[in-house]
C-alpha cells in the first residue's frame, strides 16, 4: 500500500526524518496546505473529539458484560491472586496500546487492518480485520444476551409479577432485543464519527458508576450468611446439625485459592480490557492527535476501569463470598425480586451494555470497509448497510445460541490475547524499521518477548478450558 504524506512531507521508501514526526507530530493531516491529501484517504479527517469524550469512549469500549463476572473471578482465585492478574492485565493492556500507537506514527495509519497490511501484506490486513470482527460480534453479543435474560426480569417486577406465565410478547426477551436493537442501537450505529458516541459512552458509564455504587452500599447492609444461601448448602449434603465447614467457611475471604473455575478467570479478566480495536478509531478522531495525547487517553481510561473493576469485585465477593454467581446480578436476585435498589441496578446496567454495542460496532464496520472497499469513499448506503447486517447477524446468534458462557470462555481465550499482546508485539517489529531500531534492540526484544508470552496466554488458557470441559466437571452458573 503505498505510503501516506504527513504535514507536507513525503515519505518514499525509506524512514528518513521519521523518528520526530512518529512521536510527536499529527498523523492524519488536516491542515490547510494538505487538503488535496485528505481525499485519497479513508481514515483522513480533522479529529473534533475532545480529550474528556475520547475517555468516556474508550473506557466504555472498555468496561463490558465483564464486570459482572469479576465478583465470581476473584471467589475463584481469592483476593491477592485477583488483584495480582487484574493490574498485570492493565499494565500490559497499556504497553500494548504504546506499541500499537508507535507502530501506527511509523507509518502514518489509523487502522488496525492498515497496520496488519504493512506488517504482512494483504494476508496480515485479513488477519487483523477477522479477528477485530470475531472478538467485536462476541462482546456485542454478550451484551444483547444480558439484555434478553435481564430486560423481561425488570419489566416483570416492575409490573409487580412472580413470573411470566402469561406469555405475552413484551416479556419475550427474543423479541425485546430486536425491539432494543432496532429502536436504540441501530440509529446510535449510523452515526457517522464515533466521538458523536461520547455523551451516551458518559452517560452509560455513570450507570455503571451507580451499579458500583449500589454494589458498595448492599456489602454493608446484607447479613452473613443469608439464610437463602445456608439452606442451599444443606440441601446438597451438609444438612446436619455440625454444620462446621458452612459456619465456618461461608463469610470467609479467601487470599489465594484455586478450583476448576479458577481457568476462566485470567480469560475474562483479558476479555475485560480488550479495547484495543477502538484504539485506533478514537485516535483518528482525537483533536490535536498526537501519540503522547492518544497514549494518556489510555492512561487514564485503564486507570479508570481498574479501580472500578476492583471495587465491583472486592465488594462483590465480600459480600457473598464463596455464593456468588458467575453473573453478579443473579445474586443479588436472591434479595427478593422486587428489592427496589436491585432493581434500578439491574436497569442501569442494561443502559450501559445497550448504549455500549454500537461503541464496538464501529471497529467491526471499519475492518469490513477497511477488507472489502479499501479504496471507496464514505457512502451512506455501505454505512448503514453494514451496520444492519451486523446487528441482524448479533441478533440471530443471541436468539439461537443458548448459552454464551463457553462462546465467551474461547473468544477471551482466542482473540482476546491476540488483540492485546500478539498482534500489537508482532506489528511493532515488522513496522518499525532496523535504521531506528535494530533487530536485537531493547524495545524489539520486548516486544517480541510480549508477543510470545500472547502465544502462551492462549495455549494455557486453551488447555485449561478444554481440560475442564472433558474432565465432566460442573460448570455450573453458579457459585461454590
Amino acid at each position: 500500500m503505498e505510503l501516506q504524506k504527513m504535514n507536507g512531507h513525503s515519505r518514499d521508501d525509506g524512514f528518513d526524518g521519521l523518528d520526530a514526526m512518529a512521536e510527536h507530530d499529527e498523523f492524519l493531516p488536516h491542515k490547510a496546505g494538505v487538503k488535496k491529501d485528505k481525499d485519497s484517504h479513508f481514515t483522513d479527517f480533522e479529529g473534533k473529539t475532545s480529550f474528556g469524550m475520547s475517555i468516556f469512549n474508550l473506557s466504555n469500549a472498555i468496561m463490558g458484560s465483564g464486570i459482572l463476572g469479576l465478583a465470581y473471578a476473584m471467589s475463584n482465585t481469592g483476593i491477592i491472586l485477583f488483584i495480582i492478574l487484574l493490574l498485570s492485565i492493565a499494565i500490559l493492556s497499556a504497553y500494548s496500546i504504546h506499541l500499537l500507537l508507535r507502530s501506527a506514527g511509523v507509518v502514518g495509519m489509523r487502522a488496525y487492518e492498515q497496520l496488519g497490511n504493512r506488517a504482512f501484506g494483504h494476508p496480515g490486513k485479513l488477519l487483523a480485520g477477522s479477528i477485530i470482527t470475531v472478538h467485536n460480534i462476541g462482546a456485542m453479543s454478550s451484551y444483547l444476551f444480558i439484555v434478553k435474560s435481564e430486560l423481561p426480569l425488570v419489566i416483570q417486577a416492575f409490573m409487580g409479577r412472580d413470573d411470566a406465565t402469561g406469555g405475552e410478547w413484551f416479556l419475550n426477551g427474543n423479541y425485546l432485543i430486536i425491539i432494543v436493537s432496532t429502536a436504540i442501537i441501530l440509529p446510535l450505529a449510523l452515526m457517522k464519527q464515533l466521538g458523536y458516541l461520547g455523551y451516551t459512552s458518559g452517560f452509560s458509564l455513570s450507570c455503571m458508576v451507580f451499579f458500583l455504587i449500589s454494589v458498595i452500599y448492599k456489602k454493608f447492609n446484607i447479613p452473613c450468611p443469608m439464610p437463602d444461601f445456608h439452606n442451599t448448602t444443606d440441601d446438597i449434603g451438609h444438612n446436619d446439625n455440625n454444620g462446621m465447614n458452612v459456619t465456618d467457611d461461608f463469610c470467609e475471604a479467601k487470599l489465594f485459592t484455586y478450583n476448576s473455575q479458577t481457568a476462566y478467570t485470567v480469560p475474562i479478566l483479558a476479555f475485560a480490557f480488550v479495547c484495543h480495536p477502538e484504539v485506533l478509531p478514537i485516535y483518528t478522531e482525537l483533536r490535536d492527535a498526537t501519540k503522547k495525547r492518544m497514549q494518556g487517553v489510555a492512561n487514564v481510561s485503564i486507570l479508570a476501569m481498574f479501580v472500578m473493576y476492583l471495587l465491583t469485585a472486592l465488594f462483590g465477593y465480600l459480600t457473598f463470598f464463596g455464593n456468588v454467581e458467575s453473573e453478579l446480578l443473579h445474586t443479588y436476585i436472591k434479595l427478593g425480586p422486587h428489592d427496589v435498589l436491585v432493581l434500578c441496578v439491574r436497569l442501569a446496567v442494561l443502559v450501559a451494555v445497550t448504549l455500549t454495542v454500537p461503541v464496538v460496532l464501529f471497529p467491526i464496520r471499519r475492518a469490513l470497509l477497511q477488507i472489502l472497499f479499501p479504496e471507496k469513499p464514505f457512502h451512506w448506503a455501505r454505512h448503514i448497510g453494514i451496520a444492519f447486517s451486523l446487528l441482524f447477524v448479533v441478533n440471530l446468534l443471541v436468539i439461537f445460541v443458548p448459552s454464551i458462557r463457553d462462546i465467551f470462555g474461547l473468544i477471551g481465550a482466542t482473540s482476546a490475547p491476540s488483540l492485546i499482546f500478539i498482534l500489537p508485539g508482532i506489528f511493532y517489529v515488522r513496522i518499525v524499521p532496523e535504521e531506528q531500531e535494530p533487530l536485537m534492540s531493547r524495545p524489539k526484544i520486548m516486544a517480541a518477548c510480549f508477543a510470545g508470552l500472547g502465544f502462551v496466554f492462549m495455549i494455557m488458557s486453551l488447555s485449561f478450558i478444554i481440560i475442564d470441559w472433558t474432565s465432566g466437571e460442573s460448570r455450573s452458573m453458579g457459585g461454590h
